[in-house]
């Protein structure tokens, strides 16, 4: 998947130490592209990094201040961002009620939510004067319900949320957002707990190739504002939103398709 060239273009990676991260800098760098990593994790970052022939920035994704640098980092040393994946996560290891833990909590919010916030914003400002790319993880559990783990669910739909109000509000500027929504991987994410629960019901871990190829179609679809999901066995593709009733007046008749038709129209109004 993906016959496209990157020759040229640039790309920052977050939680590109492992998994679905250097997967896409493993692709990009293939395809042409120079690839910035940031992680926490700066020995298997500098080893991926130098592995693609790209450089590292260590980054907290959780602070505001460290996804800034990082990005004019990427400026300074080639005047351009193209792409950026906004890929660091963890699993947040917290449930409510008797389980809750402050801490663990807001370290996940931070890193799974916070993260996607602030590197949205560093990426846009890098952007503003071009088109780019910029694609988040999010996951299943962004599109469905998770019981066994509720904070985790939480964090990824806001992230699910996140990607389609933007990717509507900056389609038209040419810059397209979009999330992938893998289901359970191949990565360090998944515990030996979760992986031998997930054997015995015969629900086989997603590669990381096919988690790439869907950032890749991502990237390369032309649209903003989609969520691809990744299923073992299932073609790759947008995750179809069922849309919220439209309003009636007063009197009960349709005044608006779908609140999609009012959004839109905010859009392209510019309100606030």
């Amino acid at each position: 998947m993906g016959g496209q060239r990157y020759d040229g273009k640039v790309a920052w990676i977050t939680g590109g130490a492992n998994g679905f991260g250097a997967g896409v800098a493993r692709r990009l760098s293939g395809l042409g592209a120079s690839v910035v990593l940031s992680d926490i994790d700066v020995d298997n970052g500098e080893k991926v990094a130098a592995e693609v022939g790209g450089t590292f920035v260590r980054c907290d994704v959780t602070s505001y201040d460290d996804n800034t640098a990082a990005v004019r980092s990427v400026l300074d040393a080639h005047g351009r961002l193209d792409i950026a994946f906004l890929n660091a996560g963890i699993a947040t290891g917290v449930g409510i009620g008797v389980d809750f833990d402050l801490a663990r909590y807001r370290l996940a919010m931070g890193v799974n939510l916070d993260g996607v916030v602030f590197g949205m914003q560093a990426a846009l400002g890098a952007m503003k004067e071009r088109s780019g790319e910029i694609v988040a993880t999010a996951s299943l559990a962004g599109l469905t319900s998770v019981p066994f783990d509720p904070f985790y669910g939480a964090n990824k739909h806001g992230v699910v949320g996140l990607v389609r109000a933007v990717g509507a509000a900056y389609a038209q500027q040419g810059i397209h957002v979009n999330a992938i929504c893998p289901g359970f991987a191949d990565t360090n994410i998944v515990s030996a707990e979760a992986r031998e629960a997930l054997a015995s019901i015969g629900v086989p871990l997603l590669n990381v190739d096919r988690v790439v190829d869907a950032f890749v179609a991502a990237i390369e679809s032309g649209e903003g504002g989609q969520c691809w999901y990744i299923q073992p066995g299932r073609d790759i593709e947008p995750f179809r939103f069922r849309n919220v009733p439209g309003p009636r007046d007063d009197s009960g008749a349709r005044v608006s398709d779908t609140a999609g038709d009012v959004q839109q129209t905010l859009v392209e109004r510019g309100a606030h």
